[in-house]
């Protein structure tokens, strides 16, 4: 493969929606007994997008050539994920290619309805927010400052929240840009800092404890956990090798390193349910008890999916509680600078016109 390629396949990526519909279609041909060949040229001509077609083109030469398709997508392990691939490898090496496919497909489509609750969960509070700021933002630099002159015209004692008002919007006047480049400059330093390892460890792990926003955290985590390890254990892999490669889908790099953690204990003959109850600031009593019982009953499988559909429920519940709390909260702090605002342009023009009238 030429850099040309290495850089292409390093820039391109696949939305998760692209990688469901991937799935569903594939499972949908090689079901009904299309060959994998087949299945990819046919695919390949209801695709638009050129990086896709390149990339299918590759992985049909692949197949045509006699190797697995799962060995052709390991040159876009970047796009895919090794989750995807081994499970892609275990159904080509069981005969169970279709299915697996299927339950990609499901899986993928239960991640996009996972992350369509959060972002609806977290729509209204953030336009709350933001409505705030451009209130307050029209207020102080478009509205004041023409009302601004005529209140220090006024030969009378301001109110003391006119003053404070005063002072705000001159102080955003004079170092509002400052602040903005500042708050810029602080978001790329971060972002930045990011991409370090031990600084972004320290972030998730500051993350888990804040109140609501930890709590979400472990959720999403636990969730995936779940979901991931239901299908590799569904589809054939060994405990261990299916930890490992839960470890990199999980979103939150302190679970990635527990779960690696438990791997190894798994590995030297520990059960996987007493590397979680030693652990009970990442995995909740009742999951690491569940997990005890799915190991000792050989049905770990099926109890990580009814362990999703529960933290799944429980995750509805607190989008929704911080919701309920956010919400009203904002809406009270909009209310509030409305107010402050308000009564620091009238009261003054009230005193002024009470005493005119005596």
């Amino acid at each position: 493969m030429s850099w040309i390629d290495t850089v292409n396949n390093s820039l391109f990526r696949l939305s998760l929606k692209d990688k469901m519909l991937f799935a569903r279609h594939m499972d949908m041909m090689t079901r009904s007994g299309m060959q994998t060949l087949d299945a990819l040229e046919i695919l390949k001509k209801q695709t638009r997008n050129k990086s896709f077609l390149r990339m299918l083109d590759s992985l049909i030469a692949d197949v045509r050539n006699g190797q697995f398709l799962s060995v052709g997508m390991q040159r876009y392990r970047n796009i895919f994920g090794d989750f995807f691939i081994n499970l892609i490898k275990v159904g080509e090496t069981s005969g169970t290619l279709s299915e697996n496919f299927k339950y990609l497909a499901e899986e993928l489509a239960k991640k996009g309805e996972l992350r369509s609750k959060i972002r609806g969960a977290m729509a209204y509070p953030i336009i709350i927010l933001f409505a705030t700021l451009g209130i307050t933002g029209l207020l102080s630099f478009f509205i004041f400052p023409k009302i601004l002159p005529v209140l220090r015209s006024l030969n009378t004692t301001l109110p003391l929240s006119t003053r404070m008002f005063i002072a705000s919007s001159e102080f955003l006047f004079a170092y509002g840009l400052y602040m903005i480049l500042a708050l810029i400059l602080f978001l790329i330093v971060f972002f930045m800092l990011l991409r370090i390892r031990r600084f972004k460890l320290a972030w998730h792990g500051i993350i888990l404890k804040i109140p609501y926003v930890g709590r979400l955290s472990t959720e999403i985590n636990i969730i995936g956990l779940s979901r991931t390890l239901n299908l590799l254990l569904r589809g054939g892999v060994k405990i261990v090798e299916a930890l490992d490669i839960t470890a990199d889908t999980l979103s939150s790099l302190v679970y990635q390193d527990e779960v690696r953690r438990i791997a190894e204990t798994v590995r030297r003959g520990e059960p996987m349910s007493r590397g979680m109850i030693a652990n009970p600031r990442l995995f909740p009593a009742t999951y690491a008890q569940m997990s005890s019982v799915g190991e000792s009953t050989g049905k770990l499988d099926e109890t990580m999916v009814f362990l999703a559909d529960f933290y799944e429920s429980e995750l509805d519940n607190s989008t929704k509680s911080m919701s309920s709390v956010l919400e009203p909260a904002l809406l009270l702090v909009m209310g509030g600078i409305v107010m402050f605002v308000a009564i620091s342009i009238i009261t003054p023009i009230y005193s002024m016109s009470q005493s005119l009238g005596r």
